[in-house]
């Protein structure tokens, strides 16, 4: 069971992160949790392939978190001659962005997948490929769920929880995948909750958001709905999970400086391993430090 950190940062691009998204190995299975911008290309940078990802999870419909969902589901499309279909949850609106970006006639996306179906020169390119016409438009069998969703699937469980953060404006959830190989808890945006520290509850590693220090939000009015150091520390210990991989990152915490001190404010709180998360990072989940 394995994390790649895609995107680890938020809405304020910065040359070392932006937006979120996190790749799970687990399984024999390749899941996306999010889908802010650039996930694609990231995807790419840490080796791996469209095609490879089976099933798309949105913890909530904010841009850094699903800015880079058509050019995605786009490439996986195009890259796959299996024409395999692809299985994305998320709570509301899930359902009605993929139909509005994809689905005939209208979707916003349409034009591009009609030609590249119906203009010889795409149709070699696909059987060149080593695909069999003909073309089939993108298969996306998009979910809309709430907090009390659960998935079983061949070698892993996943189970969502509620989260804070937006409401009423956007639902958001939390999601835990569960298998042989490990446990890990997916935070996405949201303040310190019961919710969560239940949905965690003895997990192997907790990816919790983590915009600031505490200290530095409440003086900015930015305590709601989002989580910092060390709250995201007193989230772990309360969870009691073994590893808390801080994410979500935004440019102050990113900073030499407040970074040491907000580890340090962390690492009073929660006594387990922590590791605060850089772009294309892997960690093992089971094995991690």
């Amino acid at each position: 069971m394995r994390v790649t950190l895609l995107g680890a940062g938020v809405p304020t691009p910065t040359p070392r992160r932006y937006g979120s998204a996190y790749l799970l190995d687990v399984g024999g299975h390749s899941l996306l949790i999010d889908c802010g911008p650039a996930t694609t290309y990231k995807l790419t940078r840490a080796g791996r392939r469209t095609p490879e990802v089976s099933l798309l999870l949105f913890t909530h419909h904010h841009f850094d978190h699903n800015a880079d969902y058509p050019c995605f589901v786009l490439t996986r499309w195009d890259q796959d001659v299996d024409q395999t279909p692809l299985q994305v949850y998320g709570p509301p609106p899930t359902e009605d962005l993929t139909r509005r970006l994809f689905a005939a006639p209208d979707g916003a996306w349409v034009s591009d997948w009609h030609s590249r179906i119906e203009h010889p020169g795409s149709q070699r390119v696909f059987s060149n490929r080593g695909g069999t016409l003909p073309r089939r438009p993108p298969q996306i069998d998009a979910v809309d769920i709430d907090a009390a969703f659960q998935l079983e699937e061949d070698g892993f469980s996943v189970r969502a929880a509620g989260t804070v953060h937006a409401q009423p404006l956007l639902e958001s959830v939390a999601y835990r995948i569960d298998s042989d190989q490990g446990s890990v808890v997916f935070t996405g945006d949201t303040e310190p909750v019961d919710s969560v520290v239940e949905l965690a509850r003895g997990a192997d590693m907790l990816v919790c958001m983590c915009w600031d220090t505490d200290a530095a939000m409440e003086a900015d009015g930015l305590s709601e709905g989002m989580t910092g150091t060390p709250s995201a520390a007193t989230l772990a210990a309360q969870a009691g999970v073994r590893t808390l991989v801080l994410t979500h990152v935004g440019p102050n915490l990113d900073r030499p400086s407040v970074r040491e001190k907000g580890l340090q404010d962390a690492a009073a709180a929660f006594d387990g391993a922590i590791v605060f998360g850089e772009e294309l990072q892997t960690l093992d989940v089971a094995g991690s430090p």
